[in-house]
């Protein structure tokens, strides 16, 4: 008796598949946990070139087609619901949990799809369409206001200035897409080893092979240091509590930084619940003036129509500078789900340099500090308020906005990861306390230059990797 292929698919899975189907398994699961220990606290960062090769041996050689889109669904969601382990503490919104849950169908759906798609191509596009596809997607959610452009691969690498200085040119999404791709590429010598499936031809292996290291010399040519000429400084109080206590610890600690010569200080989101241009300000203005220094400070003040989340520049002359709103709210927080004075981008042409700020989860997004530097910023000042679980993964994101811009970022926070970043993305100083703690960062640093090509451009190589992923498509699509 001869079975269809449709009545053996549907017998249950001999033992010796259901061994294969349990590998399969613990193989994307390995490749959730690889791709974990990538970033903060571990931060193992070469991983992540190597992270999903488990997961794509078991999606094409353990699984059988059916259970081929369980690969992705552990593999991918496991990875975030990893990326997200230790952030989410009870201020986040409930529905934050859910995000990884969400993923696994559309997951599992998509890895059985490619699989099949790989399938009938004969494996032609292996190397790349897979890769190019989820990078498209990471690029289109980056923009969404609850995830923005978190856990993208690229930001593993965000303490090896040599490897990231073309994303001043691309934006992360060209260095998304090459991380992909070498985990394919290295996926596809192990599949030839297999013998199944066939394995792509080498010629491809050898391009992406020689886009790495085109990658990584570029990048040694375009890593300069210009030299620093401003002192700067940021102030992490130890405490958020927002009272007197607070307060006086950053008068005395911005005090410190005076003396050590910072001519720039900036404080943490929210430091107050007052505007510094009224009269409860007199105080922030005279401390402005006795150190000599330019006062970035954060402020936050609510109103019936909403919360003004705000930062300004107080000058050494007791002058507050025009206030900058908070674009991008933190809705997975309660008291942070609106920003009614959001859309103005000031810079601050001063004696030390063109100054601007932008504030915490700003940083998030590829757009907020992109507008400074069109506007001709040089230092932006930003003033953040984390969760603790974010002490070794959010200031990694500023280091990429100062490349992409080619700007100087300070951030100060009020317990867990303020830094001092340069234009080239080398962290001058940082203060990264996962359990709290007090610390002044204070560091020369260079004036920024603004003048990335991704500036002028924008995300151009993230809308590129869309329209390449829908061009894919129409190409290969099956004909009836």
């Amino acid at each position: 008796m001869h079975l269809t292929t449709e009545a053996r698919t549907a017998e249950p899975a001999a033992p010796h598949h259901r061994g294969r189907i349990m590998l399969g398994l613990a193989l994307s699961a390995l490749s959730a946990g690889l791709a974990t220990l990538a970033f903060g606290p571990a931060h193992v960062w070469w991983l992540v070139f190597v992270a999903f090769v488990p997961m794509i041996v078991a999606q094409h050689h353990l699984l059988p087609e059916r259970w081929s889109g369980a690969a992705f669904a552990i593999g991918i969601a496991g990875y975030v619901s990893g990326y997200m382990y230790g952030l989410l503490d009870p201020s986040f919104a409930w529905w934050m949990r859910l995000i990884p849950v969400a993923l696994v169908v559309p997951l599992f759906w998509w890895g059985r799809a490619d699989r099949r798609f790989h399938r009938d191509s004969g494996y032609r596009w292996f190397l790349i369409a897979t890769p190019l596809v989820w990078t498209a997607g990471d690029f289109l959610r980056s923009s969404a206001p609850m995830v923005a452009s978190r856990a993208s691969l690229a930001y593993a690498l965000f303490d090896r200035p040599a490897l990231i200085q073309p994303v001043s040119v691309t934006g992360i999404a060209a260095l998304n897409l090459l991380i992909l791709a070498t985990n394919w590429t290295v996926a596809a010598a192990v599949l030839g080893r297999l013998r199944r499936p066939s394995p792509p031809p080498g010629r491809g292996r050898l391009a992406v092979v020689a886009a790495l290291a085109v990658w990584v010399g570029t990048s040694l040519l375009m890593l300069d240091d210009p030299g620093p000429v401003l002192r700067v400084a940021a102030i992490q109080p130890g405490t958020a509590g927002g009272d007197r206590s607070e307060l006086d610890r950053n008068v005395e600690q911005t005090r410190d930084a005076a003396d050590d010569g910072a001519r720039l200080v900036v404080w943490r989101e929210k430091t107050v619940d007052f505007d510094p241009r009224g009269e409860r300000g007199d105080e922030l203005r005279a401390l402005a003036e006795e150190t000599g220094a330019y006062l970035a400070i954060g402020y936050g003040i609510d109103t019936p129509q909403g919360q003004r989340n705000e930062a300004t520049v107080i000058t050494p002359d007791g002058e507050v500078l025009a206030a900058y709103g908070k674009q991008h709210p933190a809705m997975m927080f309660a008291d942070d789900r609106t920003s009614i004075s959001a859309g103005d981008f000031p810079v601050h042409d001063t004696p030390i340099g063109r100054l601007a700020t932008i504030i915490c989860y700003d940083l998030d997004f590829f757009d907020t500090a992109r507008h400074m530097a069109r506007n001709g910023a040089q230092i932006v000042a930003v003033p953040s308020w984390d969760p603790a679980g974010d002490a070794t993964k959010h200031y990694p994101l500023l280091v990429f906005r100062a490349v992409e811009n080619r700007l100087t970022m300070i951030k100060a926070e009020a317990r867990y990861d303020s830094a001092i970043i340069d234009p080239h993305g080398r962290i001058l100083e940082r203060a990264v306390t996962p359990a709290g703690g007090r610390a002044t960062l204070v560091a020369d640093v260079p004036l920024g230059t603004g003048d990335s090509l991704f500036v002028t451009l924008g995300p151009w190589f993230g809308w590129t990797t869309v329209a390449a992923s829908l061009a894919l498509h129409v190409l290969t699509r099956r004909r009836p």
